[in-house]
Parts: C-alpha cells; structure tokens; sequence
C-alpha cells in the first residue's frame, strides 16, 4: 500500500469511527449511509471546504499546512499517536527523500544496556520497532522460554509468535488484546518507517498467513508503549501478572526497553523465585538440535517446550 493510499485508508478509517453525537453534530432525520461522521461534517468541524478535505481523504496532502492537519486531526478525534502517525504519513508523502534519511532497525544492543538488562532482579528485555527482541535478561528468557545468552541473528519476533505459533494462545492471558497491540505497534512502526524492508517482510508474511492479522491490519489502529499490566500462563509455574514501564532508549535510537515489575510477595513472586532458580541452570544445545531458531529447552516437568517460531519459510 502506497502512502497516499495509507493516509486514505487511516482517514477513513476514522471518520467512520466517530458518531454524529461523539462529535456534536445536529443529526437530522433520514438515514445516513456511513457508520460514523460523513466528509462534510468533517470539513465542518475542520473549518475547511468539503471539497478540499475529500482531497485530503484520498491522500493527495500536498500543501497541507500544518494548521489544517491539526484541525482535521482535532475533528477525528486523534490521540498523540494517531495525530503522529498521520504527520508522519503525510511528512513520507511530500519527502520522498526519507527514503534513505533513517537507518534499519537495530538488531543488537551496546555491551552497557546489556548490562543494565542483567543487573535488574525482574524481567527485562529491549524491542526493536518490529517487535523483535533484541536483548532480554535471564528471567525475561526464562519467561519466554528463550535460551539465554540469545544466540546470534536470531531474533524473537512477538507479532509471528503471537500469530504463527499455536502455543501463544495458552501463553497469554490477554490473547486477544496482546495481538491487537502486536498489529497497533507495527502499523505505527510502518507509519515511521514505511521503507523498513525487514518490516515489509514482516507484514507481508504475517497477512499471508494469518487472516486474523490482516483483519487488524485493515483497522489502521496506532499505539505507543507506555506502561500497563501483562499476564501470562506459563507452562512451568503457572499464571503470572506484571506491570510493566516503557522507556526509549536516547542512546540507542530505535529500541525500547521493556521491565516487567512484580508485587513483593505475591503469587507472582513465589512464582518467579522459583522460575528463577530454575533459569540459574545452563542449558547445553547440540549442533544437530538447532532445526528451528532455538531448540526446546527442557521444562521442569521433563517435557520440551519452548516458545521459539520455526524458521521463516
């Protein structure tokens, strides 16, 4: 999808959202035809012509001032994020030179963030914008089921696990909301970066396999981390509830760090204290073992499990 074709689709996709009532505007008598906000109520509520934001609407941004993009965005609504993300998209339609202007998403974190990972006593780990996870600690490992120290290039997607491996379903608590955001957080990567090939393969391979993600594709939803509550079923120790904060890291441009908090002496402590204990455990891989990007590692209960996707096909 083009980027003129994206600001439509994001467009539209908000207006309809809107009710009349939402918006404060008189609702008249007859049936309407859209489910939310028509293109002249927009316009309306915008203080521009309905011919000129139907311009707006099929993506055609050029000489949009800033002025009337935040006007459009108060009459929809916008959070900071979605207000970002159609800056952002209207910002790659008029600049194509930001083509070459940023770099990939990063794959591999500075020797001190790593230590910073490892020196926390909860789980923690850091996400590249295609929900890779670059860097995780012990306990994030063991969370996850991952091997730690990771092994090299090969990288922890969240989104294909979420949507490609039938053991997510039992692992999240939240399954539904947890891909919801996954698809949120990709598609506002995409909005600033749509050039990103590894991210364009991403999604391309996600809407090929999975229905269930092109469905939430098409809802054009944008979120940013911030801070929030994840719980897990893990099939060693059982359910597990974390809060969890967000930072961006300034000296690591692209990446965000994730630490997973946990209420002293909770069913959750106990929990990780024993998780912990057990990931204190080297675990030794063979050659002829590594068929997918990590081989299973061996839970508590002697049966192997692990969290891993197989390789790209």
């Amino acid at each position: 999808m083009s980027s003129q074709e994206e600001i439509s689709s994001f467009l539209t996709s908000r207006r309809a959202r809107i009710s009349p009532e939402q918006a404060g505007v008189p609702v008249f008598a007859g049936n309407r035809r859209v489910p939310g906000l028509r293109r002249e109520e927009v316009a309306h509520l915008a203080g521009v012509s309905t011919d000129y934001y139907s311009k707006l609407e099929r993506g055609n941004t050029r000489g949009a001032s800033r002025e009337v993009l935040d006007a459009i965005a108060r009459a929809l609504q916008l959070d900071d994020t979605e207000r970002e993300h159609l800056m952002n998209l209207v910002d790659i339609t008029t600049s194509p030179h930001r083509r070459k202007a940023r770099p990939q998403s990063r794959t591999v974190v500075a020797p001190g963030t790593q230590a910073v990972l490892d020196a926390m006593t909860v789980p923690a780990l850091v996400q590249n914008s295609r929900l890779d996870f670059v860097a995780v600690n012990r306990l994030g490992a063991a969370l996850y089921g991952l091997h730690y120290p990771a092994k090299s290039g090969q990288l922890f997607n969240a989104a294909r696990f979420q949507f490609l491996d039938s053991q997510a379903q039992d692992f999240f608590v939240d399954f539904e909301r947890a891909k919801r955001n996954a698809v949120a957080l990709l598609h506002q990567a995409a909005g600033r970066d749509p050039f990103d090939d590894e991210l364009i393969r991403l999604v391309g391979q996600l809407s090929t396999q999975s229905p269930e993600f092109r469905a939430l594709w098409a809802s054009h939803d944008v979120i940013r981390y911030q801070r929030g509550t994840k719980r897990y079923r893990h099939p060693g120790v059982g359910d597990l509830e974390f809060g969890y904060e967000s930072f961006d890291l300034t000296t690591e441009p692209g990446l965000t760090m994730l630490v997973y908090t946990i209420e002293p002496h909770s069913p959750t402590a106990e929990r990780m204290a024993l998780l912990g204990a057990w990931a204190k455990t080297p675990v030794t891989i063979d050659s002829h073992e590594t068929d997918t990007d990590a081989a299973p590692h061996a839970a508590p209960d002697g049966q192997s499990r692990s969290l891993f996707l197989p390789e790209d096909p």
